[in-house]
């Protein structure tokens, strides 16, 4: 049977965890799972065989780690190919003529930029080759998994779609707060992995199966793909010594049966599942046989998915439809008119784009336009520096505006979510060249009605405009409901029949193609007075004839309000929830704290690195003292951006940006000090566990440890007890922060606290990682436990000045 056709009717049952398996079997510490691959492949047959005798339909290859990036870390690098290929002729050794091969691609253990150094085109190279080595052993699918970074995970679909055709299954893996560790919610995730046509979207590891219910229903919200569930056998726990999964084969069985009114139509375990607890799935899925391929009709879905067109930033969804509310596109990231925007541009400064992108979300815009073309400047790598200055510091998703084709690839590649491409038009050349980016990134499309001949105020002829690039654009393969139409706003100045003319074109494009219609509401009243009062008037009228989006300055509070009052009036704001929630009671705003200490303070707290030095010369220059100014400015705002964390209103890009910009200003103010070291808070050793070779969530508490003024030795990962103990004693550390994601591997923790105590050390331990909870950290004599690394920073200070005190 055809594993789509299985899995459009039925439900696919997949194996469970390898890695344990594989250890019991005799994988060494340290040794990547991959490595067995080449070494020891009866080993991994044996896994497989199990797995399929408990009752699974479909393997995974022994491949999760099998990418350049990673295997170069044991000199395999060269065999990466070789790896792959083999770990998929294995698992198809081990099914025969029935059963379904899974290709496994995990995360490459590297961030994309500006968080990392890994180029987007790099991580499409090395998600390249992985698949290519998968496909030449014969996989019936490739199965994207453990993924964190929503860009990474678009960079292996891109892959992916480059190598094969092959049906593609892709997870992230989200938190106890229902958010990937890098902010991606449920619903962004799954806009994004359906706009690419994957064929299953879902979601493995971190939690057990009760929390990927919720995870699970906010996908289904948004998308009508087949979902996968992959949890964990529960959160682990210690007993006797060792960590085990509290959710045995039995609860499993029966939990997986809550999944399918989801949406679920394919099952699997993660970290702490097994054969056994495959086995006890396939009988309360409702298969009739023990094993082998059946299909079994899931019940209809409980969650009908919201329609229209979907757009995405790393953790919001905004939905745009003829039907639904008209939007706000936020234009003032153009430097267009703007001369000191323009030169910011040209000298590399993105000061405007930063405050803009904060600004106008806050003042009510649901999209951002980003646009950089300044005369003089590098506009591609702009494009992609603008594109990442927005992804940190809005949630909103972004336009990315610019004539030049290859400028709108670097913003695509650049851009956390599903992004908006500003423009194409009728002109062959254009679509040409344009319409392929949009295919390839799965961008929507705005269509600018007009063609070779030019723009006419006949509405019936830009509506032939229109239909022409609906047909070009279903030959590229980019349907109809990724399409925006811009009607074409032109100055009354120059006709006063030219406003008319777009509105009769707006009510056509609606009533003949049901589409989304975008205009530039204030090119109206280009060279006429009191243009403001034209623009509102225009914008009135556009959103009675049917418009969508309307790109606008959000900074016009008048005209924003009119939106709302718009929205409300005409049937768009169900129950005027909207609209109430922007005047119920004194509409007061919140005054900046426009105080020195209080400029340094929120330029910490919004990550603003251009302006926290002139912040803090500022302060200084007014007299206040340095320390005070550390304190009560810089260390204050860090505070803030913790508290906001832990709310889940900012996530680790912006906490990273928050603690760089607080970073500069540590350095400026140690100038003052005149004493070098005075504000450093003590020394910090940080080590992955040995056998342990993930180093992601450690390599960020360094990151942020270094910034918040503490000196950080970091040892990196798969590190001996005793190595961690020695270069604890030649550094003189104060702390030894210990990380484990693997629970085979975190009992290592317990080694280490006892050779240091054994040795006489004397130093606080403090331990985390995904699978460490806090009554273990207690059970093994660690001083403290972190959840995340914003814990382990407040933890870490708070120690540090308590010891001061005593």
């Amino acid at each position: 049977m055809n594993l789509r056709s299985l899995i459009g009717s039925g439900v696919l049952l997949i194996d469970g965890a390898m890695g344990t398996m594989l250890q019991e079997r005799g994988l060494e510490k340290g040794e990547p799972p991959e490595v067995l691959n080449l070494k020891k492949p009866e080993v991994v047959l044996s896994v497989h065989r199990e797995y399929l005798e408990a009752g699974a339909m479909a393997v995974t290859t022994n491949t999760f780690g099998g990418s350049r990036v990673k295997l170069e870390e044991y000199g395999l690098g060269d065999s990466t190919l070789e790896v792959n290929r083999r770990g998929a002729e294995i698992a198809r050794e081990a099914c025969g003529k029935e059963g379904f091969v899974l290709g496994s691609v995990g995360p490459t253990g590297k961030f994309l930029r500006p968080m990392g150094e890994l180029d987007f085109d790099d991580a499409v190279a090395i998600f390249r080759e992985q698949v290519t080595g998968l496909v030449q052993g014969g996989v019936d699918a490739i199965k994207i998994e453990t993924m964190m970074d929503i860009r990474e995970v678009k960079a292996a679909i891109v892959a992916a779609r480059e190598v094969t055709d092959l049906p593609i299954i892709a997870m992230m893996t989200f938190q106890e707060s229902g958010a990937t560790f890098l902010g991606t919610t449920p619903q962004a995730f799954a806009v994004l992995a359906d706009a690419f046509d994957v064929d299953v979207i879902g979601a493995n590891c971190s939690v057990g199966p009760e929390k990927l219910v919720s995870v699970l229903a906010a996908m289904a919200s948004v998308t009508e793909k087949p979902l996968i569930a992959q949890p964990n056998a529960g959160i682990p726990v210690l007993e006797g010594g060792k960590t085990v999964f509290p959710l045995g084969p039995e609860g499993f069985g029966e939990k997986v049966r809550e999944f399918l009114p989801l949406g679920v139509r394919v099952v699997a375990g993660c970290c702490g599942t097994t054969p056994s607890h495959i086995r006890e799935a396939r009988k309360n899925l409702g298969y009739r046989r023990p094993t082998g391929v059946e299909v079994v009709t899931p019940p209809s879905r409980a969650i009908e998915p919201s329609k229209g067109l979907f757009v995405s930033s790393r953790s919001r969804v905004v939905t745009i439809s003829p039907e639904g509310p008209l939007l706000i596109v936020g234009e003032r990231i153009n430097p267009t008119g703007k001369k000191a925007f323009s030169e910011e541009l040209r000298n590399g400064v993105l000061d405007t784009v930063k405050r803009e992108a904060v600004e106008q979300e806050e003042l009510g815009a649901h999209i951002l336009d980003v646009n950089v073309g300044a005369p003089g400047v590098d506009e591609e790598s702009l494009m992609e520096e603008a594109v990442y200055t927005v992804n940190v510091s809005s949630t909103l998703p972004i336009m990315i505006d610019s004539a030049n084709p290859s400028v709108i690839e670097r913003g695509l590649k650049a851009v956390d979510g599903i992004p908006i491409i500003n423009s194409v038009t009728g002109e062959r050349k254009k679509l040409e060249s344009v319409l392929p980016l949009a295919s390839r990134y799965r961008a929507s499309l705005i269509c600018l009605l007009f063609d070779e001949g030019g723009i006419t105020e006949d509405p019936f002829e830009r509506l032939k405009v229109a239909e022409k690039i609906l047909r070009e654009a279903r030959e590229a393969g980019i349907p109809p409901e990724r399409l925006i139409i811009d009607c074409l706003t032109t100055t009354v100045s120059s006709s006063d029949r030219a406003p008319g003319a777009t509105l009769e074109t707006v009510r056509l494009v609606r009533e003949k193609l049901g589409l989304p219609v975008i205009l530039g509401v204030s090119n109206v009243s280009f060279g006429m007075p009191e243009r403001k009062v034209i623009n509102r008037t225009f914008l009135a009228m556009a959103a009675d004839a049917g418009l969508s989006l309307a790109i606008m300055n959000p900074h016009d509070r008048e005209m924003v309000d009119m939106v709302y009052a718009a929205n409300l009036l005409l049937g768009k704001d169900p129950g005027g929830a909207e609209f109430i929630a922007r005047f119920s009671g004194e509409r007061v705003e919140e005054e900046a704290d426009a105080t020195p200490l209080g400029r340094v303070r929120q330029g910490v707290v919004k990550g603003v690195k251009e302006e926290i030095l002139p912040a803090v010369e500022e302060a200084l220059k007014e007299g206040i003292d340095p320390m005070t100014l550390n304190n009560e400015g810089v260390v204050k705002g860090l505070e803030e951006v913790g508290k906001l964390f832990d709310q889940a209103k900012v996530f680790l890009p912006q906490v990273i940006a928050s603690a760089e910009t607080a970073k500069i200003a540590f350095e400026r103010i140690k100038e003052e000090l005149k004493e070098e070291g005075r504000e450093k808070r003590g020394k910090v050793l940080l080590a992955t566990v040995e056998g342990d070779i993930h180093d992601i969530g450690k390599n960020i508490v360094g990151t942020l440890l270094s910034n918040h003024g503490f000196e950080v030795i970091d040892l990196g990962k798969n590190v001996p007890a005793r190595r961690i103990v020695e270069e604890a004693r030649r550094h003189d550390v104060d702390v030894v922060g210990l990380s484990a994601l693997m629970t085979t591997t975190m009992v290592e923790m317990e080694n280490v606290i006892e050779l240091l105590r054994k040795e006489g050390i004397d130093v606080v331990t403090i331990v985390g990682g995904a699978v460490v909870t806090e009554e273990y950290a207690r059970s093994i004599g660690a001083e403290l436990y972190a959840k995340d690394a914003m814990d382990a920073v407040a933890k870490l200070i708070e120690i540090v000045e308590n010891k001061g005190k005593r």
